[in-house]
């Protein structure tokens, strides 16, 4: 099973705009525009947040390179251990531990300039050279190259005590957004053997930690601005129904990302707020483009053109969703809103089918997990819509690591997920170029590839935007995905909690802007 392919996009936003190009300063407020409210007072300090996270204490690491494959470990990680950039609303990237950048003409080298007091946990000021090592340390990691694609080891370099250099092997009017895929900085030296124990820059400490259970403290040092809690204690849970028990009954004041069904459960329940975090998980059908049943175009806009998509919203995930238009990457500011959406129509289905000479007497096998909630009855209800337009399939489930192994990557008709959605490029780079390793519908179409270069090495808003629309209108038109909504990331918190991130992705981990109401 392939869990660093989807850790890296489970656990972090990617970020898509022009507005990366320039160079960016600034900070967090006390009520950033990613945060939700309980309550309208202005914030207070003091308090311990309990947070409930989903994990198993098999899967448990340590390590800030490593594979996070525990959302527990990673909430604890992020809030001991900053990146140098993070998700924003406004501009939708924001700084962190590097407070600006700043591209060269040819969009291939970027100097990232560090934030002024940043210290480590034990007083230690963070320097280029720390960065660096961390950096290089996560680019030698077996998933370095997705984290760091087009950043060579060589090509880290500091300039100084506070300026960071990144040589990209190609011009990238994007680089900035993968300085915040698990870039988290520990000091220079930091051996494998300590890297537990490691101090980090984050806005609170480490008090302890076992077995994925863990308790942090605010860092009164932190040079990030003001953090409100005293503490926050991190509990693992192994299921989201679990954890919203706990929420429930009181053990714990929020549950992170814990799902429709949890939320249909706490409805009603005046105590207990609903934070949803649009965007957040795509869970697209995925159609071989290479060869198979599936190769001709024709065939995969009929299928298209089968779907119910609000009733897939609705039913799937109980109206906390979206209906998406089957372009990866509808959080990102450049998504084209202006194709047009698409709708059922089965009478043009049946006619693309009988135009592609279809063969509706088969019986063809989609294959699923049950990784995620709601993945698997995605595929149930998509077999049923489809047959209306003729088109016979079986819902074959497998087990997670048989998935991974065996249908990921090769199957004509499977289910995938994605946990984060909010960048066209990011997506385009990943699962849909002709080179690249996690095409997952064999997908080679070189007008696309040739959109994808101009679009990332352009650095023009107006002929970025242009690219951008070319880009998605070719995935829009003849990709192998099939994406009919767009599912809410959900936490459920107490009354009493406020200040909750709203942001998808890496973005749900930022608290430490929370705080509690008396």
């Amino acid at each position: 099973m392939d869990l660093s392919r989807r850790q890296l996009l489970w656990a972090t936003g990617a970020f898509g705009a022009a507005a990366l190009i320039t160079a960016c300063s600034g900070g967090s407020s006390d009520d950033p525009a990613g945060s939700a409210k309980g309550d309208s007072g202005k914030p207070r300090r003091g308090g311990t947040l309990r947070v409930g996270a989903l994990g198993r204490a098999g899967a448990v690491t340590r390590d800030p390179h490593g594979t996070q494959s525990n959302e527990s470990d990673y909430l604890v990680i992020s809030l001991v251990y900053d990146t140098l950039t993070v998700p924003g609303s406004k501009p939708n990237t924001e700084p962190r531990l590097a407070a600006s950048w700043q591209p060269s003409a040819d969009l291939k080298t970027w100097r990232f300039t560090l934030a002024k007091g940043a210290t480590f946990h034990d007083g230690t000021p963070v320097t280029a050279d720390d960065v660096v090592f961390s950096l290089r340390r996560l680019r030698a990691t077996p998933a370095g190259a997705s984290r760091l694609p087009g950043i060579q080891e060589k090509n880290i370099t500091a300039d100084g005590d506070s300026t960071v250099v990144l040589v990209s092997d190609y011009p990238n009017a994007e680089l900035p957004q993968l300085t915040r895929l698990t870039t988290f900085v520990v000091p220079k030296g930091t051996t494998d053997k300590d890297i537990a124990k490691a101090p980090g820059t984050g806005p609170f400490k480490l008090d302890w930690y076992r077995g994925g259970n863990a308790r942090l403290v605010r860092n009164d040092q932190w040079y990030g601005g003001d953090v409100h809690l005293d503490a926050i204690e991190v509990k693992i849970f192994e299921s989201p129904q679990a954890m919203a028990n706990a929420l429930l009954s009181g053990q714990i004041d929020l549950a992170s990302n814990v799902g429709a069904v949890a939320a249909r459960t706490a409805e009603g329940r005046g105590d207990i707020q609903t934070v949803r975090r649009p965007n957040d998980m795509a869970m697209p059908i995925v159609m071989r483009t290479a060869d198979g049943p599936f190769a001709d175009p024709k065939v995969r806009e009929a299928l298209r053109l089968a779907v119910d998509r609000e009733a897939m919203v609705k039913q799937v995930l109980s109206g906390y969703g979206t209906v998406a238009n089957d372009i990866l990457g509808t959080g990102d500011p450049a998504y084209a809103k202006d194709i047009p959406q698409r709708a059922r129509d089965l009478d043009r289905a049946k006619q693309l089918l009988k135009e592609a000479k279809f063969d509706t007497s088969r019986t063809y096998e989609l294959l699923t997990t049950e990784d995620i909630s709601g993945l698997a009855e995605s595929a149930t209800l998509f077999a049923s819509q489809v047959r209306e337009a003729g088109v016979k399939i079986k819902v074959v489930k497998q087990e997670s690591a048989v998935f991974w192994d065996k249908t990921w990557l090769k199957g004509d008709l499977y289910t995938t997920y994605w946990g984060t959605n909010d960048s066209v490029v990011f997506f385009a780079s990943k699962v849909l170029l002709s080179g690249s390793g996690q095409n997952e519908s064999g997908f080679d179409d070189k007008a696309f590839d040739r959109a994808y270069e101009k679009a990332i090495g352009t650095a023009d808003p107006a002929e970025r935007a242009t690219r951008l629309k070319e880009l998605q209108q070719i995935q829009y038109d003849r990709s192998g995905y099939l994406l009919w909504g767009m599912a809410d990331g959900i936490d459920l918190a107490g009354s009493k909690v406020n200040g909750l991130p709203t942001l998808p992705g890496y973005g749900r981990v930022q608290l430490e802007r929370a705080w509690l109401g008396r």
